[in-house]
């Protein structure tokens, strides 16, 4: 008997649906909305556009790195230099406490032509930073140029050596650079050198200009034809020329000596980390853009900062050292006993202090009250009641040596 099949019969077609897989939309399955063709090419075109946007912003973003960086100059000849003499160089200090050698040069070349001819290079400041392994303070130690200090064997930048000699600080720089005056602190001082920067006067200025101006207050009007610098009393901001010769002046100001202009300078850069500090410059893109174009146009660094990355990295850690325990002091020196026109340390003041930054522990500064002004070089004054820069024996956790901070600035 043959079966009996029942066709099974189709589900109705629709015009204009073609055959479909199982499970797609259809009239018995409906499918999401439909956008209608106009609003798909509004989106297509906004997705392309903030891809755009955020390419060109990618771009953007890497040709200021890529500027920024290139700005920056390493020096290897004077790491090569260094390790050539690891062997007499001090131990490094506590884990993630730094020491950074900061040397103000005053050479000529390049931009730096426009403030007259010097022979060679030579240190104008030199100041060596300690920053704390908790960051919670910074504190700048300024060494006199005409400080007499003994000068390791060097090599000079024409190839040739020097021997080891007795002589005034600043000429460690003219005879072997960098690495013949990091040599000669670390001897001075048995602390470890970590890094360095060298800023040139165009540098400063220019520095100087990002930030908007630093406010000072002189007591009196200066002029000095030298420093090419003519300022009115009072309080008043100074902008990068005027900065530059007001932080180098010093036969027109004070007693003429190195001293006072030190003490200027230290005042002027705790008023410069202030402003940098309460003008969020750090936080602020915009404004920290200008800043680092303008550190790192005349900047030559240790390989370790020779990037953009370096030097966020650094300051960076540095950021939330509240403006009081940014300090600057000169180290403790008196007059030469051989030379009224050179100095000396005064001991065992001056180890005390270096012994403090050598094992990280507490350096606190604090004004001079009762302090006369120094000898005039060349001349006749007063005596200072006590050795420039001796710390006083207060109570307390540490010595507290005569300086300032960046909280107090210039005016205060």
């Amino acid at each position: 008997m043959d079966a009996h099949v029942t066709d099974t019969p189709e589900p109705p077609r629709f015009a204009g649906w073609a055959e479909r897989p199982t499970g797609e939309p259809g009239p018995d399955r409906p499918g999401p909305p439909r956008v209608p063709p106009r609003r798909r090419h509004r989106w297509r075109w906004a997705a392309l556009g903030t891809a755009g946007v955020l390419l060109a912003g990618a771009a953007a973003g890497w040709a200021v790195y890529t500027k920024l960086n290139g700005n920056i100059r390493t020096d290897s000849a004077t790491e090569r230099e260094l390790r050539k003499w690891e062997s007499e160089r001090p131990p490094a200090g506590p884990p993630n406490a730094e020491n950074v050698l900061l040397i103000g040069s005053d050479s000529r070349t390049g931009d730096n032509g426009r403030y007259g001819r010097a022979g060679g290079q030579r240190s104008d400041t030199t100041m060596l930073l300690h920053l704390a392994a908790d960051r919670k303070s910074a504190t700048a130690v300024s060494i006199p140029r005409d400080l007499m200090v003994e000068v390791p064997h060097c090599k000079r930048t024409d190839g040739t050596e020097t021997g080891p000699r007795t002589a005034q600080f600043n000429s460690a720089f003219a005879l072997g650079g960098a690495a013949c005056t990091i040599r000669t602190v670390e001897k001075l001082t048995r602390i470890r050198i970590a890094h360095y920067m060298i800023l040139d006067f165009v540098g400063f200025t220019r520095m100087v200009d990002a930030v908007g101006g630093v406010e000072v207050c002189p007591d009196r009007p200066i002029q000095d034809t030298e420093a090419h610098l003519s300022l009115p009393a009072g309080r008043q901001t100074l902008h990068g020329e005027a900065a530059l010769g007001y932080v180098r002046a010093r036969k027109s100001l004070g007693n003429g000596s190195d001293t006072q202009r030190m003490q200027r300078q230290q005042q002027f850069l705790g008023a410069l980390v202030k402003k940098v500090q309460s003008n969020g410059v750090l936080l602020n893109p915009t404004r920290l853009y200008p800043v680092l174009d303008a550190a790192t146009s005349s900047l030559t660094t240790d390989a370790a900062l020779a990037s953009l990355k370096g030097l966020y990295e650094l300051v960076r850690s540095t950021r939330g050292i509240p403006t009081d325990r940014v300090q600057f002091l000169t180290v403790p020196r008196r007059e030469y006993r051989f030379d009224r026109n050179r100095d000396e340390l005064v001991q065992p003041d001056a180890e005390r202090l270096f012994g403090q930054l050598r094992r990280d522990l507490r350096v606190t500064v604090a004004p001079a009250p009762g302090t006369a002004r120094g000898p005039v070089r060349g001349g006749g004054g007063a005596p200072s009641v006590r050795p420039q820069g001796s710390p006083s024996r207060a109570p307390g956790p540490g010595p507290v040596f005569p300086g300032t901070t960046a909280e107090r600035g210039s005016c205060e």
